[in-house]
């Protein structure tokens, strides 16, 4: 007896659709907002886990971008959006960006670029 069989699967993606979506790297960036605006009303020892627990979320943002770049986006997302490449890796410097700094502004601009990507990606999941 099989235990499993192996047949041929044909997916959009590394999965078939309705594994990606990038509301997982938002909520890991509201996180990061969140730390920053609460940061200066925390004592000392919480402050130390704020500035940890800001850079683990930035780091998730990081990966949550780019396995939506890399496992979802396909050429023909990229004929429509020439610009989806440079989008990502912006957000993703941002993401960067906000792991060492504790500026509002700063999420703020992250979230701003994640939506950009949201919206293409919503895009291609329609057509």
């Amino acid at each position: 007896m099989k235990l499993f069989s192996i047949k041929p699967v044909y997916a959009h993606c590394d999965l078939p659709c309705g594994v990606y979506d990038p509301a997982q790297a938002k909520i890991e960036a509201q996180s990061v907002k969140a730390i920053m605006e609460k940061y200066d009303g925390f004592d000392e020892p919480n402050q130390v886990r704020a500035i940890f627990i800001k850079e683990e979320r930035a780091e998730l943002v990081k990966h949550h971008l780019m396995v939506l770049w890399a496992d979802y986006f396909k050429p023909e997302h990229l004929e429509k959006y020439p610009d989806l490449h440079d989008k990502f890796w912006k957000a993703i410097k941002q993401a960067s960006e906000c792991k060492h700094h504790l500026e509002v502004a700063e999420a703020d601009k992250l979230l701003g670029m994640i939506d950009e990507i949201a919206e293409i990606f919503w895009a291609t999941k329609k057509a």
